[in-house]
């Protein structure tokens, strides 16, 4: 049964007909377009006095497909409403429910707390009674029980889940972790929260964006916003990308507590990250702006405002989501944003599916485009330059929108979007020219954008690219702290080691040492990984004893890879003096490297060390050692370690 319900046997592309047409559409953007008019027909409709009656017509018309049922569902006014709506469908001719339609419906479920609801669905579809839908996967079960917080159930899944994976030795992902972290804390378990995050940093399963937004919010939330801050600054050395929800929970909270000096700071670094602030934050903005601070929030309260442009139920609309690549979406709207008669709805609108039916450029369907009259703003311009696939779409539609009626101008927003996307492809002298455009109207791109770029040319194979830009940030973002540039220097010397270049990087590191800028241990670590793998040893060398000098301290993991290259280059014996080392630290071994060190040491005749090696090793494998295997040029186990200790302190005595 466990291995049964690991798959699903329906397609994760929407059907682009249930029903058939007499006049087949050709055009993809006009089929987009009749889809979502009725998309809004069906959204009044649920708002309607008499919605069953409202909504035949609509769902006995010929474009209805899953994916209008699916957004339908998703946008409908309240959890009775979309239930409404599925119920009719049953009653339509022809129409087959999809792992999306009814994943949808599935997720209201889970968000309104309708578990007797939600489990009798769940069990219905795992039975097979809906043709052509396979059971629900282990991994959308957990996203279920967590929105609709059945923790019980939630473990159960979880152990089914880990014993599919370990048939294959597989670890389970990251989000599985991340769901059980914030069930717990929304269960009040707070020791239990802490505790799956050091299973997970024990598991040496890569902590992303979203585990520290679990983290930060679970701190605020028992207003320990002082640790909620140090974690998340934590986070660019970690190289975390920082994201607007976890801003959101950090200006809300020191608002909220009138620390406006540490909001101030936080607003500033937002802008430095070149995120676009959710409509979200709007509240805590306005609460800033009473405190008297206009000046730094002016430019984010204009992207907030109210477009007056965009009118009731059309085709001219912008995107209301907030661009929280962090967070799983939820679109459904649990209050009442309208009425039929004399509401004004915004307009349904999907960037990722216009973005797909636009994606060769196509001349009918620009026209198409143009007739819809869509009102253009830098949010809505964004987030359809996320979804284009092709570098060549993403240039042709920028420029287009640049030229439409209307009052919209590009941004520096809207040009990182693009900057990153042709920087991905390797498309330098685009780049080049957006760049032109930035010095030419004095803008100022985001230190995190010039980063970027550095890291997408390592991607595309661009080194010299990169090392113009290095070159050249200071006039791209004006100045830039020692902070940002050790981490710019850390991006360009991985960068070239991708685009095998990296003898060039050993010159660049003196320049960097020389100036007054020292690497951390994440940047020695991927160094010395590179030329452990080249079996250079005299470079190997030279990086620790670098180390050592500029007063880093080693952590595990950097001393695993250097005992890892001694041992493999025939040096054993230097290999047992930095294991002796690394013991005097309190630093503990993994039992792999300890069994390398020790079979070693045998094959070249050291016996006395092979004891003392293999006699340590009894004391490792009786040790649950914290944050081992870390992550090289990332994250280091000193700051995984740091991590752990600020949310583990934060609920020692308060925990349960």
């Amino acid at each position: 049964m466990i291995l049964k319900r690991i798959f699903f046997s329906a397609a994760t592309t929407y059907p682009s007909r249930h029903f058939c047409t007499k006049n087949a559409v050709t055009n993809r953007v006009t089929l987009y377009l009749q889809r979502a008019k009725l998309i809004d027909s069906i959204r009044l409709a649920l708002r309607s006095n008499s919605p069953t009656l409202s909504l035949l017509p609509l769902l006995n018309d010929p474009r209805l497909d899953s994916f209008v049922v699916t957004h339908s569902l998703r946008s409908a006014p309240s959890p009775d409403s979309a239930l409404s709506l599925f119920e009719s469908l049953k009653t339509i001719p022809g129409f087959s429910h999809t792992q999306l339609t009814l994943f949808a419906i599935t997720k209201i479920l889970a968000k309104s707390k309708r578990n007797s609801e939600l489990k009798n669905l769940v069990d219905a579809i795992n039975a097979g009674e809906f043709k052509d839908v396979g059971p629900v996967r282990l991994m959308d079960q957990l996203r279920l029980n967590a929105a609709v917080g059945d923790l019980d159930s939630a473990l159960q899944v979880w152990k089914d889940y880990r014993l599919v994976l370990s048939q294959s030795k597989k670890e389970p992902c990251t989000e599985s972790y991340n769901l059980l972290m914030s069930l717990y804390k929304q269960n009040g378990l707070n020791l239990k929260a802490v505790e799956m995050f050091r299973k997970m940093i024990i598991g040496g399963v890569s902590t992303n964006s979203r585990t520290y937004t679990v983290v930060i919010d679970h701190l605020a939330s028992f207003g320990k916003f002082e640790a909620a801050l140090e974690v998340f600054d934590k986070l660019p050395l970690m190289r975390i990308k920082r994201t607007s929800k976890q801003y959101l929970i950090l200006t809300e909270g020191f608002a909220k507590i009138e620390q406006f000096e540490v909001v101030k700071r936080l607003l500033k670094e937002m802008k430095s990250d070149g995120i676009l602030p959710g409509h979200a934050m709007r509240m805590s903005l306005d609460c800033i702006r009473e405190a008297g601070f206009l000046k730094e929030t002016e430019d984010f309260v204009k992207e907030l405002l109210p477009d007056e442009r965009i009118g009731s139920v059309g085709f001219s609309g912008d995107y209301s989501d907030d661009d929280d690549e962090d967070e799983v979406r939820d679109e459904i709207d649990m209050g009442n944003d309208g009425s039929v008669d004399g509401v004004r709805l915004k307009p349904w609108l999907d960037p990722s599916a216009l973005a797909s039916a636009l994606s060769d450029w196509n001349p009918a369907e620009v026209s198409a485009l143009e007739d819809a009259k869509f009102v253009w703003t830098t949010r809505l311009v964004c987030k359809v330059l996320r979804y284009f696939k092709k570098a060549e779409t993403a240039w042709n539609f920028f420029w287009w929108v640049a030229v439409q009626p209307g009052e919209f101008t590009h941004d520096v927003y809207t040009i990182s979007r693009l900057i990153a996307i042709l920087a991905r492809h390797g498309h330098v002298e685009l780049v080049n020219q957006l760049l032109l455009k930035v010095k030419a109207e004095g803008m100022r791109l985001s230190f995190s954008t010039v980063r970027l770029m550095i890291d997408l040319y390592g991607i595309s194979k661009k080194p010299d690219a990169a090392l113009k830009v290095f070159g050249d940030v200071e006039s791209l973002t004006g100045g830039v702290s020692k902070f940002n540039l050790m981490l710019l220097y850390s991006s360009l010397f991985r960068t070239l080691i991708k685009c095998k270049r990296g003898l060039e990087v050993m010159n660049l590191l003196e320049e960097m040492i020389i100036s007054g800028i020292f690497p951390d241990t994440q940047t020695f670590t991927g160094l010395i990984q590179h030329f452990a793998l080249e079996g250079d040893l005299r470079t190997v060398q030279k990086l620790f004893g670098m180390v050592r000098q500029s007063g880093v301290d080693p952590d595990a993991n950097m001393f695993r890879i250097v005992i890892h290259a001694y041992c493999k280059n025939g040096a054993a014996a230097l290999a047992f003096r930095l294991f002796e080392d690394m013991m005097s630290m309190n630093l503990i071994p993994d039992s792999a490297t300890n069994a390398l060190l020790v079979k070693s040491l045998w094959k070249e005749g050291k016996r006395r060390e092979a004891a003392v090696a293999q006699e340590k090793g009894k004391e490792i494998n009786g040790i649950h050692q914290l944050a081992l295997p870390s992550h090289v040029w990332t994250i280091s186990t000193a700051d995984l370690i740091r991590v752990y200790d600020i949310y583990s302190n934060a609920f020692t005595t308060n925990g349960n």
